[in-house]
């Protein structure tokens, strides 16, 4: 069986991890500036957030939910990466592991 410092070696298991943090970090920021963004709007355009659409409901009520809409989304796109191309490759590695092993 391969020792944990030649898996953590191959070019396999540091292309798989790259992977991983690259999209992680573009998922993140995608929040960032979802999040930031709200709040820079709520502080610095309240005359704008303040725009009642309906009778109740304010712009700020409504984009405050679309920041948690895209938090679900932004999660599923995450989900469905892993699913779909993540896992199968620690799958590859793991089978490549234990023939090698």
């Amino acid at each position: 069986m391969a020792s944990i410092k030649e898996i953590e070696g191959s070019q396999e298991f540091r292309n798989l991890i790259r992977s991983r943090w690259q999209v992680a970090i573009v998922l993140t920021i995608l929040q960032f500036i979802a999040y930031y963004g709200f709040i820079l709007m709520v502080a610095y355009a309240k005359p704008t957030m303040a725009i009642k659409i309906g009778t109740v409901t304010t712009l700020a009520v409504i984009m405050g939910m679309l920041v948690i809409v895209a938090t679900f989304i932004l999660t599923l796109i995450y989900v469905l990466w892993a699913n779909k191309n993540y896992d199968n490759n620690v799958v590859d590695l793991v089978k490549k592991i234990q023939r090698v092993g």
